[in-house]
């Protein structure tokens, strides 16, 4: 019998953030019909000044080529390069590097554009406007969903209800439609705050570093360069959730807190004015093994919720967006069923199983060193000396304990991991050119 083109599904998103976004270009740009569903955009578009601008690794930038060069090239013109500069950890009390992280040769290698940071809000601005206006709902929050033997129908908040072939939730950590497949569970407090910091303000070393953490006992501290005279800053703090700041204000908490710290810290603390310093408790979910059911399936923080120390959050959502795409595609190029309703189902849970097959075990290395990251960034004590033998992989000071000598090695070969690892023939791994770059 002679296959017959199918029908490509119409795809419901419930989000606009970055993953719903990413989501909705990728599928439109290989002509589905998408509608994204969000409760607030400005909210979303505001998130960054509580969130700060979003680091994008070459294989982020790579699969955003692959969707629509020209919106990568935008995203490429609007970022700061970082990756071009020196990254890695740091002392927090002596400033004296531990160790440092080489990403611009696996770039090179790879053929991949160079990390870079971008703020949430410029890059959602370029999102949106590729995608239209048309496609995204505003003040659109879905908070329930019925899936039927043909179709999935999304329920919002005022009553609404729209229907589609199948449903992407990419409404993030405390998502309604993860909660609706699988039961409400609690997020995972991470045991830290978060002060978080954009500063005027061009240090003495801006031309050669571009991304450092500072690691202590119980605290650490992230500062990167984010362009036009910026920097952006982030200070983690081990202490229960909800605890409220002193009324001198967070800026002299932070001082205390960092007293003794290197002056490349207290600067940037110093520097800060207090209504530019905001805070929030940090949050992730545990790895989960199924991300959908049906014609459901997640992306992003509502499959795989992160802890920022790695910066590849957003990275993973923005492969999880081109996968499912490609797989959905595939799936929907040709048919050969009499029965077109059952051949949908039949179709749409294979591709998302493709889906999540192709995905967890990345993800699952990412979360789980992610975890690692944050715990051991605070978990750091320079008074023990264990000298330069087979754990001296990078260069250090010889003051570091065991134990972060491992978590340095782990750290490295899970950037470079998630930096450029080859997931799948049909991945842009070496189609960005030196141009690009």
């Amino acid at each position: 019998m002679a296959s017959r083109e199918a029908r490509k599904p119409r795809i419901l998103i419930a989000g606009g953030g970055v993953a719903g976004l990413v989501l909705a270009l990728a599928a439109k740009r290989r002509g589905f019909e998408v509608r994204v569903f969000e409760k607030d955009l400005s909210a979303v578009r505001g998130e960054g000044q509580y969130r700060g601008p979003i680091i994008l690794h070459g294989n982020a930038l790579a699969v955003l080529a692959a969707i629509d060069p020209d919106v990568a090239r935008q995203v490429l013109a609007a970022a700061c390069v970082t990756g071009d500069r020196l990254n890695g950890l740091a002392d927090g009390i002596t400033g004296d590097w531990f160790i440092k992280i080489d990403l611009l040769t696996p770039a090179r290698k790879k053929g991949l554009p160079l990390t870079r940071s971008i703020c949430r809000m410029t890059l959602q601005d370029i999102l949106l406007k590729a995608i239209g206006s048309d496609t995204v709902y505003n003040r659109s929050k879905v908070v329930d969903f019925r899936e039927h033997q043909n179709k999935v129908t999304v329920i919002l908040g005022d009553g609404r209800e729209y229907e589609g072939d199948v449903l992407v939730g990419a409404d993030g950590i405390w998502s309604k439609v993860r909660a609706k497949l699988f039961g409400w569970q609690d997020a995972q407090y991470s045991n830290y705050t978060c002060y978080s910091g954009s500063v005027d303000y061009v240090p003495s070393y801006i031309s050669t570093v571009g991304y450092r953490v500072f690691v202590g006992f119980n605290q650490y501290f992230v500062a990167c360069d984010i362009g036009c005279g910026k920097m952006q800053w982030y200070g983690f703090h081990k202490e229960p959730p909800g605890s409220a700041d002193p009324p001198t204000g967070k800026r002299k908490r932070l001082l205390e807190l960092y007293e003794g710290w290197c002056s490349e810290v207290v600067a940037l603390i110093s520097r800060t004015s207090e209504s530019m310093i905001l805070r929030r408790d940090l949050y992730d979910r545990d790895m989960i093994y199924t991300w959908g059911r049906g014609r459901i399936t997640l992306v992003g923080d509502a499959a795989h919720a992160m802890q920022p120390a790695l910066g590849q959050s957003g990275c993973m959502a923005i492969e999880d967006c081109y996968q499912l795409v490609l797989e959905l595609e595939k799936a929907y190029v040709k048919c050969d069923c009499h029965d077109k309703h059952a051949d949908e189902i039949a179709l749409a849970i294979a591709s998302f199983h493709r889906y999540e097959r192709k995905r967890i075990l990345r993800v699952g290395i990412v979360h789980a060193v992610t975890r690692m990251a944050a715990r051991m960034s605070s978990t750091y004590r320079p008074y023990l000396d264990f000298g330069p033998g087979c754990l001296s992989v990078v260069s250090h000071k010889s003051e570091n304990t065991k134990s972060s000598y491992l978590w340095s090695t782990i750290r490295c070969r899970t950037y470079y991991h998630a930096y450029c690892y080859d997931l799948d023939a049909e991945w842009p791994w070496g189609l960005v050119i030196g141009a690009q770059r």
